[in-house]
């Protein structure tokens, strides 16, 4: 609970404050627990907390190692919604690094996995309009 839970929630509240560093910190204990089975967070969710940190802090490369986490291990975050958006934010941490190739194959996963999704979600729309801005090469 002490070094899971609470510091993954606690995190979870710094970021939506937009304090990503805070985030960060408090978040650096749970890293040797990211592949554990627990019974709280069972979805790589301080991972995905940890690349939305990174991702707001500006500091692409270190989102998307936390969000390849969790594409690395499918079965402890498939059936969550923290596997398929993970694919979603790798792709906005590689645009962030100036790679809009690999963004273009990320943003194209999710969407494919997306595919029958309510039209309507913000967040899709949202991935759908940042897809279509992408350089296509």
């Amino acid at each position: 609970m002490q070094k899971y839970l609470v510091p993954t929630i606690r995190a979870s509240v710094k970021l939506q404050k937009h304090d990503p560093n805070a985030a960060i910190d408090l978040l650096r204990g749970t890293i040797q627990y990211d592949l554990a089975f627990t019974q709280s967070f069972d979805y790589l969710y301080p991972a995905y907390i940890r690349g939305l940190a990174y991702l707001e802090s500006g500091d692409g490369r270190s989102a998307a190692g936390e969000f390849q986490k969790l594409i690395d291990n499918p079965g402890l975050c498939w059936e969550s919604i923290t596997g398929p958006l993970a694919r979603l934010q790798l792709g906005r941490a590689q645009r962030l690094m100036g790679d809009d190739a690999s963004a273009r194959e990320s943003y194209e996963e999710f969407l494919n996995i997306w595919k029958d999704a309510d039209r309507d979600l913000a967040i899709y729309r949202r991935a759908k309009a940042e897809y279509a801005q992408l350089p296509k090469n």
